[in-house]
C-alpha cells in the first residue's frame, strides 16, 4: 500500500502538530516520522493503521483511493 505522504503532512498541519509531537504520540522516533513525510521510507501497513486511527481517517484516504477522510460519513 502506498500512502500519500502529502496527506499525512496535511493532516498533521491541520491538527496544528509538529512532526515531533505526532511521532511522540504515536510512539515512533521523530526521524522515522520525518522520513515518512519526506517519502524517504515507505510506511508499513501496521504503521499506516496507527496513523489512520490517530487522525481518525480511513486507510483508503491515506492511500489516495478516496478524498473522503471518514468512509462512514461519505456513504
Amino acid at each position: 500500500m502506498d500512502i500519500q505522504v502529502n496527506r499525512i503532512r496535511d493532516l498533521r498541519e491541520d491538527a496544528d502538530l509538529t512532526q515531533e509531537e505526532v511521532a511522540k504520540r504515536l510512539g515512533y522516533h521523530t526521524t522515522t516520522y520525518k522520513r515518512w513525510e519526506e517519502n524517504v521510507h515507505s510506511i508499513k501497513l501496521r504503521d499506516a493503521i496507527n496513523i489512520a486511527d490517530f487522525y481518525n481517517v480511513s486507510l483508503d484516504y491515506l492511500a489516495g483511493r478516496t478524498n473522503c477522510k471518514n468512509i462512514n460519513r461519505c456513504r
